[in-house]
Order: structure tokens, then C-alpha cells, then sequence
């Protein structure tokens, strides 16, 4: 006691903003629960496991810690219990799927180092500092809390702005209590009742052919009446009724339902549920055929356990997260960065005071924890898998979408990692693990004058859109398109086992980057005029690691989102090599260009990203006003290019043919709003180009600029321009041969709902890594793919 009276001044008691870490040891995935428990640091309330706890004193010299240990209590017989069904497409979080969490018992310990002495809490003989300090840390909300109380955003439905003042018209229409059907088809289910004018119609039509026939969201197009509710979800629980407003485009809450209802005449309290509402239809629809082929189940898989073969435990849809981090240490550039040459002492004795917010550190700590062993044996059912928390919060600092709670598309969180990482080692290719990933993308075009123009890019991923009419099984298709047909006039549903999709040979993917594609409205410098051009890409170099993303997402005409239902036959290996690019061959002549800094000169028109200009196009945009969208936006993105287009449709001028004066539909931009950004350190022309992209708002000008790392290297295509960065000292080449290691699945209707599951190949066969799950793969489902993971084979 003496001993811990004469370290008193090493003792601090928390105030409500520090962030106590009691949860998990900062460098290690050691809990309460690990056998030496948790030892928290009186002073920084930084958490440390038993072996690591000792570097913290040698770092620091801060002697006192409390120590935590919990132990779980025998648990009662569950198995009369009734397992709860979900109502949430979501994994981990309330409503959805998810194991309910044992109680434990904690015991607390003031131990002092460098010999561990230890002293009972609680105990009256303890310092008053001491013991107001130590209660102060157990009642505080821990910092993992506090973080997923700040990014958990509840899919609670939010009222109505049009529900209160909602107009509903005096037709005299009287809606029964059964016998409904939509007043423009046969459909007799999916029926919305508008609250405005009482006509019962159809819902929207789903991506597999299924639901109703738009006929409700027609029907607001024309008249705007804003709310419908789903008939067969009103019962006297008012609160499940399913009520979506057309032009917030969500589902919502409706004070005044019971007032609306009985305005046509409906006794709400009389009612019984016989339709599931839009979340649990998609819950449904995703549960069966889809989830249990990705995730292999009901298969008796062996499930696998020891280094290399630790699973991730969701942490509320995080497994978009959990499938990327298990593909990239399965690589060895990643194995080699953060395993094999870095230790997790070396880590912590550079990290800064607070190495929980430090990348290098828990990329490290992550590292260690799925590829040390330590954190994979087998529990009650399978293994309880690491909780990469700290890791999460660092990896989505300051990011709106991926800090949240929500379940985000796994290809931007990739482009997210690869950002994050690189700038965590800027130009040091040896401790990027990702520079091996970069490749150079040349695309040629050719106008009718016979001359051309090359622009290269440099990547990390390969975009590759689908051509389902290249499919090997339209036979087979056509077969069951018109059993399909003749079930649905029977009124009969086609089962998940028989359903017949589009088979696309990957071969015919990567034929549609590299093929021959027209481009009509090309403004030619040889020609004077608008034309249309031939464009082919290739590759200028081959990647160490070659990452294809498969567009199954598309939107349709009225910005109606589709998932293409469709296999993707995959081969082990593929060679790649004849799409490599030739580059400027003896006898072509390139475009002339524009005469830079001589106005009497008429330069190349701007060139506009074609891939944000397809993409738009797709949408049902005028092709002209998609290509001075991604103009007027410097070829950022498509959202970037949509928010100009949707703002500027009025434009007197958006039908002018695109001059040699690009800034001249350009917004204009507030002098003073760049000098701000400037001060902030910005170049001038990434302030000028983020403020463009932002409507001249510089909070969000600034959230661009972090969001858009690439811009600072993006320029307008000329006759002969590239877009590889210039930091780019060094872009791998070699042979275009390559095998599958890895893929990511996704199941659900959108990138932002359902499930991502990893198949990895280990040890020379595949593996599932279904967040906490590890098993050896009985089912493949190779052609199920969202993003495939190819590595070089060496010569």
C-alpha cells in the first residue's frame, strides 16, 4: 500500500471526454475474458493483455493498472427456447442474425509494475484517489462503446415531412377489407393504397421479374400524391404497417395512419397481417437460394482452426470489412508487411501515445491476430473469431458511410484501404503491400480520318460490365422463360432449384474492355466536327495481383436499381497477355491538338471520362449533357457528375456542342472559398476542382478532397495524355498469365444490404471465411463472385 501511495502522481482520474480502453488491449486482441485478463493504465487508460502490459511500462513508466478479469457463467438450458426469427437483413445487430451474448462475472485487482504486486479492489484501505479513480473508469461507457453508439444509425423510420398535412380527396371511395386487387392489372399482391386519392395499385416490378408491375409509382409520377401504404401489413399494430413516401423514396413513419385509413373507411383494429412488408419480402428473398449457396450452407464442412485460419466476428454489418481484410492476408505482400517483418513490440514503440489510432499498429495487431494462431480455437460452435474493432474505427476515421453502422459495398471499401494505406507510405514501395496491385490501362481511339489519340491511366482495379448476351446457355434460358410464363398464368411461383441463369464466360467480360466500342458525338481535331470514334483499351503493364469487379449492379430507366441474376464461369487460370497494348505504331498519326495557350487555334475538345459518361448514359441521360457532366466535374465520379447534371438540366446552353472553352460550363467559383482551401494546405487547383465537384461549399469541398485522393493527378484527355500518377516511381510488369486465390460474394438486392462471404484458396484448397466461420469449401460457388482476386503466375 505504500508502494502505491508513493505513485499516486501516476494515477489520473478520467474526465468524461477521455476514451477508456477496457474492452481489448490496444496491441493484442486480449479481452477481460483472455486467460491473464485486461490491464488498464491508471494514467493514458490505454488497455494491454497480460504479455504486452510489461512494454507499456518500459514505453511509458506508468506502474499502476487495473486489472479486469471475466469469467463466463454456467449458462441454463436454452434448448426449450424458441429461436427467434430476424427481421433484419443485417448480421450481428438487433433484428438480425446474431448469437445472444452469455453473462459474466468481473473481479478487479489494483496490480502495480514492474513486479506485479497486487492489491484487492474493492478495499476501504485503498487511497481515495485511487478508488474514485477506479470507479470513475468502471462506470465510464468504454471507448469501443461510446464508437458504436456514435456510429450505430438505427434503420428507424423517420416521420413523414408529408404525413402531417397530407391531402386526402373526398371521392367517396371505399376501400374493403379484403378482396383487393391493383386497378390497372390483375395483380392481387405487393398492393399499395395511396392515402391521397384511395386507388389500389401494383408495386414496382423486382430486379428477378417478380413484385407487381409499377403501376403506384406510375401513378405518383402523374399526380405526385405523395404516401401509400401496403394493404395486408395494417393490423391494430399500426407501427409495423408498411407506408413508403414516393418523393422522400423510403419507407416511413405516419402519425395520422389511423386517421388516413379511416378516411377510406378502414378499421384498422379488424385487420390481419397477410403481406410482408418491403424489409421482410427482401429478408425472404435473400435467405434462400442465394445465402445458403454463398455461404455453403447446410453443408458438412470441416471446419478449420490455427494460423492463417482465424475467423472475424461481425461486428454489426461489418463483413464487407471482415471478406476484404481475410483476402489481403492471404497475400504476401501483406503477410511479409505486417507478419513476417514487423513484430508487435517493434509496432507499439513507434506508434504515437495513442496507438489505437495509429493504421500501422492495428494493421499489425490485426495481422498478428488472424495469422499468429493465437485467437483460433474451437468453441462451443466453431471458433468466436476476433473482434477487429480498433482496427474499423482508424481504418473509417472521418468517413460518413463506412464509420456508420450500415452495411457499405465492399469494392469502395477496397479503394478505401488502398487509399488509406498508400498514404500511411507515401512513396515507399516496400512497405505499401499494395503497390503490386497497380497496373496502366492505355485506351486508343480512332476517327474516321484515320488518325488517333492514346491516353493512359493508371488502376488498382479492373471494372468489367457483364454482356449477358453472350451467354453459353440461351438454350436452356429460353426454355425456362416460357416455363416461367406459362407458371405465372397459372399463378404458380418457378422454386429457387429451378431457376435457370445467364452464364457469361469471364472470357467474354474482359472481350468487352478491351473490344472494339463506337462513341458517337467525338468531337475529331482532324475533322473539325463531331463524329464517331472507335475505342479499344488494352494493357500497358500486368499486375503483380489483378482484382476484376463485376458490374451486377446497374441502374435501369427511372433509376430503378437492378441486380443482374446471372454466373459468371470463372476458369482457375487465364492469360491475359494478348490484351496488352501496343501503344503509337509506325504510320498512325495522332489527333492534332488543341493549340495550348493560342485561342485562334481549335483545340481537342475537353475528353470526358467514358466510363462516368457510359454510366450516366445507362441511366437514360442524353449522351451530350452525360459528357459535359464528367467534363465540368474533371472526371471524378459519377455521383460528382450526376449532382452537375441534375442541377444544370435547365441550362440554355446544355445542348451546345462542346467548345474548346470547357470553363465556360463550369461553375463558377468563389476566390475566397479557394484561398480557404489553400490555407488549408491544398494545391490551387485541387481546391478549385473539389469546390466545383461541391457546389462551392468547403466543408464538403474538403470531405471531397480526402474522398478523392486521385484527383490531385487527374488531367483532360488530349491526343496523346495520361492519367498515371506522378508519384508513380514504381508500376509492376510481367507476364499476363494469372490464377484465381480468392473471390467475395455478396447475396442481397443492393452493395448496401445482405451478406459479403470470402473464398479463399489455402494450402492448396479453398476455404469460407464467413465472418467468425472458417471451413474447408464442399461447394464452390465460383461463378457467384462479385470481386475476383487473381495472382501472376511466375515464369
Amino acid at each position: 500500500m505504500d508502494l502505491l501511495r508513493s505513485h499516486l502522481h501516476k494515477v489520473r482520474i478520467p474526465e468524461p471526454t477521455n476514451r477508456i480502453h477496457k474492452d481489448e488491449c490496444c496491441v493484442s486482441f486480449d479481452t477481460p475474458r483472455s486467460e491473464g485478463g485486461l490491464y488498464v493504465d491508471m494514467v493514458s487508460f490505454l488497455g494491454f493483455g497480460r504479455e504486452y502490459v510489461e512494454w507499456n511500462f518500459e514505453k511509458t513508466g506508468n506502474p499502476v493498472y487495473l486489472h479486469i478479469v471475466q469469467r463466463r457463467k454456467p449458462e441454463p438450458d436454452e434448448a426449450d427456447r424458441p429461436l427467434k426469427k430476424p427481421t433484419l437483413l443485417a448480421i450481428g445487430v438487433e433484428g438480425g442474425f446474431g448469437d445472444q451474448e452469455p453473462e459474466y462475472d468481473e473481479t478487479f485487482e489494483i496490480v502495480i509494475l514492474p513486479d506485479f504486486i497486487c492489491l484487492p479492489f474493492p478495499s476501504v484501505d485503498l487511497p481515495e484517489k485511487v478508488r474514485l479513480a477506479v470507479d470513475k473508469v468502471l462506470l465510464a461507457e468504454s471507448a469501443d462503446r461510446k464508437e458504436q453508439l456514435a456510429a450505430w444509425v438505427a434503420d428507424k423510420k423517420n416521420i413523414s415531412a408529408y404525413a402531417m398535412d397530407l391531402q386526402q380527396l373526398d371521392n367517396g371511395v371505399i376501400v374493403p377489407p379484403t378482396g383487393w386487387k391493383c386497378s390497372k392489372c390483375d395483380k392481387t399482391e405487393n398492393l399499395w393504397l395511396n392515402l391521397t386519392d384511395g386507388m389500389i395499385l401494383c408495386g414496382r416490378k423486382l430486379w428477378d421479374g417478380s413484385g407487381g408491375n409499377n403501376h403506384a409509382i406510375e401513378h405518383y409520377e402523374q399526380t405526385k400524391y405523395p404516401l401509400a401504404v401496403k394493404l395486408g401489413t395494417i393490423t391494430a399494430d399500426l407501427e409495423a404497417a408498411d407506408v413508403f413516401s414516393y418523393p422522400e423514396d423510403d419507407s416511413v413513419e405516419d402519425p395520422l395512419l389511423a386517421q388516413h385509413l379511416s378516411h377510406f373507411g378502414i378499421d384498422f383494429s379488424s385487420l390481419q397481417k397477410t403481406e410482408m412488408t418491403t424489409a421482410e419480402r427482401e429478408l425472404d428473398a435473400n435467405t434462400n437460394y442465394d445465402w445458403n449457396r454463398i455461404q455453403e450452407s447446410g453443408k458438412d464442412a470441416e471446419l478449420l482452426f490455427g494460423p492463417g485460419y482465424t475467423g472475424l466476428a461481425n461486428l454489426g454489418n461489418s463483413c464487407y470489412m471482415a471478406s476484404i481484410m481475410q483476402v489481403m492476408f492471404s497475400i504476401h505482400p501483406f503477410i511479409s508487411r505486417y507478419f513476417e517483418k514487423q513484430s508487435l513490440k517493434a509496432a507499439f514503440a513507434t506508434a504515437p501515445a495513442d496507438p489505437t489510432v495509429d493504421l500501422n499498429m492495428q494493421l499489425t495487431k490485426l495481422a498478428h491476430g488472424l495469422l499468429s494462431g493465437k485467437y483460433s480455437a474451437p468453441a462451443k460452435e466453431g471458433q468466436e473469431g476476433i473482434r477487429s474493432r480498433m482496427f474499423k474505427s482508424v481504418i473509417t476515421a472521418n468517413h460518413p458511410e463506412f464509420s456508420s453502422m450500415r452495411q457499405q459495398d465492399v469494392l469502395e471499401f477496397f479503394l478505401h484501404l488502398i487509399d488509406r494505406v498508400e498514404k500511411a507510405n507515401p512513396g515507399d514501395r516496400e512497405l505499401n503491400p499494395f503497390s503490386g496491385f497497380k497496373f496502366v490501362v492505355e485506351e486508343r481511339v480512332q476517327c474516321p480520318s484515320g488518325k488517333v489519340s492514346y491516353n493512359k491511366r493508371s488502376d488498382n482495379v479492373l471494372s468489367l460490365s457483364i454482356p449477358l448476351h453472350e451467354a453459353t446457355n440461351k438454350e436452356q434460358l429460353e426454355a425456362f422463360n416460357e416455363k416461367k410464363a406459362a407458371m405465372n398464368l397459372d399463378g404458380k411461383e418457378v422454386s429457387n432449384e429451378d431457376i435457370v441463369r445467364p452464364r457469361v464466360p469471364l472470357e467474354a467480360c474482359l472481350s468487352s474492355f478491351s473490344g472494339p466500342e463506337e462513341i458517337p458525338d467525338f468531337y475529331s481535331t482532324a475533322l473539325n466536327s463531331k463524329t464517331t470514334v472507335t475505342k479499344t483499351a488494352g494493357f500497358t503493364t500486368f499486375p503483380d495481383y489483378l482484382v476484376l469487379h463485376m458490374r451486377k449492379f446497374v441502374m435501369e430507366t427511372g433509376w430503378v436499381p437492378k441486380k443482374l441474376d446471372v454466373y459468371i464461369d470463372v476458369p482457375d487460370t487465364i492469360d491475359i497477355t494478348h490484351m496488352r497494348s501496343k501503344g503509337l505504331q509506325p504510320g498512325e498519326e495522332l489527333l492534332p491538338e488543341g493549340g495550348s495557350g493560342d485561342d485562334s487555334a481549335e483545340p481537342a475538345n475537353p475528353v470526358a471520362s467514358e466510363d462516368i459518361v457510359t454510366q450516366l448514359a445507362s441511366m437514360g441521360f442524353n449522351y451530350l449533357h452525360c459528357q459535359k457532366a464528367a467534363i465540368n466535374t474533371s472526371n471524378t465520379g459519377v455521383e460528382e457528375a450526376m449532382n452537375w447534371l441534375l442541377s444544370h438540366m435547365d441550362d440554355p446552353d446544355i445542348n451546345d456542342p462542346i467548345s474548346k472553352d470547357s470553363r465556360a460550363y463550369e461553375p463558377s467559383v468563389d476566390e475566397a472559398s479557394v484561398q480557404t482551401l489553400i490555407s488549408f494546405g491544398f494545391q490551387e487547383d485541387i481546391a478549385i476542382k473539389a469546390l466545383k465537384a461541391s457546389g462551392g461549399n468547403i466543408e464538403k469541398a474538403t470531405d471531397w478532397i480526402f474522398s478523392h485522393p486521385e484527383a490531385s493527378t487527374s488531367a483532360s484527355a488530349d491526343s496523346s495524355t495520361s492519367n498515371v500518377n506522378a508519384d508513380d516511381t514504381y508500376i509492376p510488369d510481367g507476364s499476363g498469365r494469372y490464377k484465381l486465390m480468392a473471390f467475395v460474394s455478396h447475396m442481397g438486392t443492393s452493395t448496401h444490404c445482405g451478406h459479403y462471404v470470402a473464398h479463399v484458396l489455402k494450402d492448396g484448397r479453398w476455404t469460407i471465411f464467413n465472418d467468425s466461420k472458417v471451413a474447408v469449401s464442399v461447394d464452390l460457388p465460383k461463378e457467384m463472385g462479385y470481386l475476383y482476386f487473381f495472382q501472376r503466375i511466375s515464369n
